[in-house]
């Protein structure tokens, strides 16, 4: 359930409590689901995807910078926006998206999603952990960096939030 906080105390400095069918199977068939987000201080909720579900967001505590990216047709183009307690924000379905705490105090949000199994993909953890390991021929080449970036960002330990 929700009555908890989520542990901060990580490398990412937020803590998401999914309710999703996997975790309630309740939900199984209604196409609803909910997550709550903990950030410390500077905490983040790393630029993850949901593929089968759009995301409304609403602030209980604290202040937070979220955004999401466009598709490519639309020139993944960036939109942003500071929210405080009650403010809401929606993420469309399939859209990178992202929560920062940028406030001096711990936040506090609650996320419902459009269907009882959104998904999650954190898009560091996919292309920089994934198992086995994408080509660092193919990664270079899609970032245009030397291959000792790639070969440093994929020996990193990717925190699971």
């Amino acid at each position: 359930g929700f009555r908890y906080q989520g542990n901060t105390a990580n490398p990412l400095g937020s803590k998401v409590t999914l309710a999703f069918v996997d975790q309630f199977p309740g939900l199984n068939t209604l196409g609803i689901s909910m997550a709550r987000i903990d950030f410390a201080p500077g905490g983040l909720n790393p630029p993850h995807t949901h593929p089968r579900g759009s995301e409304i967001l609403v602030v209980a505590e604290g202040t937070l910078l979220v955004g999401f990216v466009t598709s490519n047709q639309l020139n993944n183009t960036l939109f942003t926006k500071v929210l405080y307690k009650g403010d809401v924000f929606a993420f469309p379905i399939g859209l990178i998206h992202f929560q920062l705490n940028i406030g001096k105090t711990p936040a506090l949000a609650f996320a419902a999603l459009s269907s009882q199994n959104p998904g999650v993909i954190t898009i560091a953890n996919a292309v920089f952990g994934s198992k086995p390991l994408i080509s660092a021929d193919i990664l270079t080449k899609a970032f245009q960096v030397d291959k000792k970036v790639v070969d440093y960002l994929q020996a990193q330990f990717w925190y699971a939030n």
